[in-house]
């Protein structure tokens, strides 16, 4: 049976942006973001992290890295009984210093590739689905797949809001103040019992 997702970006939204997270230490969690993901667990969300990651493509962290943190993040999600279902991420740049990583990709956000990688995987109710992110990029991809998109003010939100949004052709649905705003609203905007 179909659920519906909750696409969620990393930096930013699930924890504080550091620039380029090169060691373990870096990885911030909001503290709302383990109630968030929990709202998400017990109201039949996929809780799916889509996220874009070009710090292996610049040299700042190997590849393996990305997918360590990943690993440490789901574990700090596991400590606090919540979770989130699986992470897409795009590692890649036209102008990497890592060949492999070198190329143009269809999952960049804002392209929609990422939640086409969870569409193929998993029986996603795309049209009763959302997409949470602090930044306009975020917004964009959801609307390219018609998806409702929250802005939240955390990360590089606030920026967007105040110096971007007025001048975007993309417009969020909602402006939360955090992850946890953002998905208290998603639960009122529709509420869905398991």
């Amino acid at each position: 049976m179909k659920k519906p997702a909750v696409f969620i970006d990393r930096d930013g939204t699930i924890n504080e942006e550091m620039g380029y997270i090169n060691h373990i230490s870096r990885l911030k969690i909001f503290d709302c973001a383990f109630e968030a993901l929990r709202l998400l667990n017990e109201n039949g969300f996929y809780a799916i992290v889509v996220t874009n990651q070009s710090g292996a493509a610049r040299g700042y962290s190997p590849i393996t890295f990305v997918h360590h943190l990943h690993e440490h993040m789901k574990e700090l999600f596991r400590r606090k009984n919540c979770w989130v279902d699986d992470i897409f991420v795009c590692m890649h740049r036209k102008d990497s210093i890592i060949p492999e990583l070198r190329i143009e990709c269809n999952c960049r956000k804002p392209k929609t590739g990422l939640i086409e990688q969870a569409l193929d995987k998993y029986d996603i109710d795309l049209k009763n689905s959302f997409v949470i992110g602090d930044r306009l990029v975020d917004i964009e991809m959801g609307k390219k797949l018609n998806l409702t998109s929250i802005l939240v003010k955390t990360g590089y939100g606030l920026g967007e809001v105040e110096f971007n949004l007025s001048s975007s052709n993309v417009k969020p649905d909602y402006i939360a103040q955090d992850i946890l705003d953002a998905v208290k609203w998603i639960l009122t905007y529709t509420y869905r019992p398991i």
